[in-house]
C-alpha cells in the first residue's frame, strides 16, 4: 500500500510545495505516495468560520479551538485509521532518522499543523496526537515542519530515489555524519583530491570514508557517538 499523508492546515495551498518537484514530485505523480490536505477552517464556528480564541487565564496571542480541530480531524480521518496522528510542535519528541524509518514502515501519517500560540491541550489528549519537533527554534506554523518531516519520509519510500544505495550512506543513517565528497575536475584552484579516492582500491576508499565520517562526527556532533541511554 502506498504511503499516505493527510495534512490538516489553515493553509492547504502550501502543499505539496517543494515536495511536488524532483524525485518526491515524480513519486507523487506516479502514485508511490499520496498527499491530501484538509482545510481546518471548514469546521470553524459561525459565519466567519472562527477557528481560534483567546487563551484561558489571559496572555498574548490566540489558541486553536479544541472543538474546531477535533471536528476537522474526525472528518478527515476515519476512526479505524491506524496511522499515527502527529502534531508539529516545538515541545514534541525530536524528529530523527530512527523515527523517520519507523513512520515509513507504516501506511503513512496524519499531520496537524498548528498556528497561533498553540493548540488547546484537550484535543491533543482527546484525539491522541503525538507531538513532534523538527528542532529547537520557532516557526510561524506547523506547515514548514510538516514539509520537513514528509521530505525525510518520502525519500525512503522504495522507488522514489534513483539508487537504493544513495540513501544508505547519508548523514545519520549509520549514526555518523557523512564523509566529504569530491568530483571532477581533479584539480581546482590548487586543491586536489584525497589520494585514497584516486587509488581504485575499494577497501582503501571504504576505510577512508569511514575514518572521515568518524572524524567529522567527533568534531561537529560528538553527541551522536555517545547517545543518551533510554530511561
Amino acid at each position: 500500500m502506498a504511503f499516505r499523508a493527510d495534512i490538516l492546515t489553515l493553509y492547504p495551498e502550501m502543499f505539496p510545495g517543494p515536495l511536488g518537484v524532483s524525485l518526491a514530485g515524480e513519486g507523487l505523480r506516479t502514485g508511490l505516495w499520496s498527499l491530501q490536505t484538509h482545510q481546518i477552517r471548514e469546521h470553524g464556528i459561525g459565519r466567519h468560520r472562527t477557528v481560534d480564541d483567546s487563551p484561558a487565564g489571559g496572555g498574548a496571542g490566540m489558541v486553536l479551538r479544541c472543538d474546531v480541530l477535533a471536528a476537522a480531524i474526525d472528518a478527515a480521518v476515519p476512526a479505524e485509521d491506524t496511522r499515527p496522528r502527529l502534531l508539529m510542535s516545538p515541545r514534541g519528541r525530536r524528529l530523527d532518522q530512527t523515527y523517520v524509518r519507523e513512520l515509513v514502515a507504516g501506511e503513512g501519517v496524519v499531520i496537524v499543523c498548528g498556528r497561533f500560540e498553540g493548540v488547546d491541550e484537550r484535543v491533543i489528549e482527546g484525539r491522541e496526537l503525538t507531538e513532534v519537533s523538527v528542532g529547537d527554534y520557532v516557526l510561524s506554523g506547523g506547515e514548514m515542519a510538516a514539509l520537513l518531516l514528509l521530505d525525510a519520509c518520502v525519500r525512503l519510500i522504495p522507488g522514489v530515489m534513483g539508487k537504493e544505495a544513495s540513501g544508505t550512506d547519508e548523514s545519520f543513517e549509520n549514526g555518523l555524519l557523512e564523509y566529504p565528497h569530491y568530483t571532477r575536475p581533479r584539480e581546482w584552484e590548487g586543491r586536489g583530491m584525497p589520494e585514497a579516492l584516486l587509488s581504485g582500491d575499494h577497501a582503501r576508499i571504504a576505510r577512508w570514508r569511514r575514518e572521515q565520517a568518524e572524524k567529522i562526527t567527533r568534531e561537529r556532533r560528538s553527541d551522536l557517538l555517545n547517545p543518551p541511554r533510554p530511561r
